[in-house]
């Protein structure tokens, strides 16, 4: 699709399987993306996957560019203070971003404007410039602080997507249950996939 990069952020939350699986599906897709990885996110990375990621943004790209097979200049990661990337400014922003998984933490920072790193930053640019942002919060129970958050981010236009997979599909691996929740949010990103059958076929 000939669009601009698509912006993923993977923060504390578990879950971590899921981003890594977006991220799969989207370089597949041949798309452009900007990754930005919390402290917090390296960590749960690190207990819920192979992948021991270094803190310098160079790194971690060379790693993720090699798991991945993406083309040269496909996937560029952006350290959570490089205020120069193209995601802190509006007048380069992202097609679209995914926070996945999304904590509820840094649902909160979002709902309130902070941008105190470059995750929070380029939210809050996809939010003025009425790009798509997607939240794949990852929480439970919720409290009535996130309730809100979350519906103060709606009506901003954020789309509210906690990790909550079906089981329609009669899924017969952790794999199925991970693709039931990547191809909602690819199709929230409009990307082409067929990781399941849809409803009906």
């Amino acid at each position: 699709m000939n669009r601009g990069p698509i912006a993923v952020a993977i923060t504390g939350a578990s879950g971590s399987a899921y981003a890594l699986r977006l991220i799969e599906c989207l370089i597949e897709a041949g798309e452009v993306l900007y990754l930005m990885v919390s402290q917090a996110g390296q960590i749960v990375l690190k207990m819920e996957s192979d992948l021991d990621l270094p803190s310098q943004p160079a790194e971690m790209q060379k790693i993720l560019v090699r798991r991945f097979k993406a083309k040269p200049g496909q996937l560029q990661v952006f350290g959570r203070q490089q205020w120069m990337a193209p995601v802190a400014s509006g007048s380069n922003p992202p097609s679209a971003m995914v926070v996945c998984p999304c904590t509820t933490g840094t649902l909160s920072a979002i709902a309130c404007g902070a941008s105190d790193d470059l995750i929070e930053r380029a939210a809050d640019v996809v939010l003025k410039e009425r790009c798509k942002l997607i939240l794949v919060v990852r929480e439970t129970p919720f409290s009535d602080i996130h309730l809100e958050n979350m519906l103060k981010l709606s009506r901003m236009g954020a789309v509210i997507m906690p990790a909550n997979p079906g089981f329609y599909h009669n899924p017969n691996s952790v794999e199925e249950i991970i693709d039931f929740m990547v191809s909602r949010i690819l199709d929230q990103l409009n990307v082409a996939h067929r990781l399941l059958p849809r409803w009906g076929e």
